[in-house]
């Protein structure tokens, strides 16, 4: 059983960039909370307070009961530790957090990709680690604002170390749900997510982009190949929303009016929102394309599978990356299609 916790919990959030300060800063209305992140990101929110906004007129503004530090030795004493770096810093988290957590502190990986709580796991043997998936899209607004464009309830791992977290948020008004089978979450969300790159190299907003035939067909041809390759690994997807994981390629294939008219409740989306992938190409940052299409490439190769519009997109994205921040040209609909063989 786990330890008794206080009644007030202590959490601190390691990687507070966009989403990292929005679960921050939402759980802070009735939790201790601290933020761990670039010093500059950091001295905003200490300036300004967070402003969380989204989705739809929904507001938080001047949030300042939060606490700020930029290294992770203020994860000392947190009864949570919320993971929500970059998959490629998964591991140097995990060293990082080594040596400052607390026997019974329990580790969530809120992150995108497979494998991230394996990672934590390995890298901090004897603490508890949790799955998590955040299903929403977080992107900076202002220098400490966090806009979310799309609706969805956070999903954790049911276990007995879940159920303060779990009463956290939701006291918060932060719908969570616990389930038992976050792998085949964790797999249907990677579905989800081969959409950011083609959200990305589009450079609309998320509604117009999945609006239009052709971007849609992108990311219909990057599903199959993942489908294919879940299937040879034994993976089966969750289903996560009205249709099926997999029937949703065939979906985004019909034309605009009957997509619209079958999928519109995937098209509530803030005007505002966009991939967290467009974010960091605006900013000069790092992508995760090797934890999105990179995996899917990685897995179809280990089953002799083909995985082409996934690895078009994977250098399209490199490319994108080495011109620098905003440099990239966007792509129209029927060029990144044809791009992807």
């Amino acid at each position: 059983m786990p330890a008794p916790v206080p009644a007030r919990l202590r959490i601190a959030v390691l990687g507070a960039g966009s989403i990292g300060c929005h679960l921050g800063g939402m759980l802070a209305e009735a939790a201790e909370v601290t933020l761990i992140g670039r010093p500059e990101a950091m001295a905003a929110v200490e300036r300004e307070g967070l402003t969380l906004t989204g989705p739809g007129d929904a507001a938080r503004r001047g949030i300042r009961t939060v606490r700020t530090a930029t290294d992770a030795a203020a994860a000392a004493g947190a009864d949570y530790v919320l993971v929500t770096v970059k998959s490629a810093d998964t591991a140097g988290a995990a060293r990082q957090l080594a040596a400052h957590l607390d026997p019974a502190a329990v580790v969530v990986s809120f992150q995108n990709g497979l494998h991230n709580p394996r990672v934590l796991a390995e890298g901090l043997p004897g603490h508890r680690v949790l799955a998590g998936m955040v299903p929403y899209n977080v992107v900076r607004a202002g220098t400490a604002a966090f806009h979310q464009g799309t609706a969805g309830r956070l999903m954790l791992a049911d276990t007995p170390h879940s159920a303060p977290l779990a009463a956290a948020a939701r006291a918060a008004g932060l719908p969570l749900v616990l389930r038992q089978d976050m792998p085949a979450v964790q797999a249907a969300k990677l579905l989800m997510n081969l959409n950011n790159a083609v959200n990305a190299l589009s450079g609309l907003p998320l509604r117009e982009q999945l609006g239009r035939r052709a971007y849609r067909a992108c990311l219909a041809r990057c599903q199959r190949e993942a489908l294919a390759a879940f299937r040879a690994e034994g993976i089966t997807p969750a289903r996560l929303g009205p249709v099926p994981p997999a029937l949703t390629p065939w979906v985004l294939g019909l034309p605009d009016a009957l997509f619209q008219r079958l999928a519109g409740a995937s098209l509530r989306i803030d005007a505002r929102a966009r991939s967290s992938m467009w974010e960091d190409l605006r900013r000069g940052r790092p992508t995760e394309i090797d934890s999105l299409q990179g995996e899917v490439t990685a897995l179809a190769a280990r089953h002799d599978l083909p995985a082409v519009a996934n690895a078009r997109l994977v250098a399209l994205v490199r490319e994108a990356e080495a011109a620098g921040p905003g440099a990239a040209r966007p792509w129209p609909g029927a060029d990144l299609l044809a791009q992807l063989g």
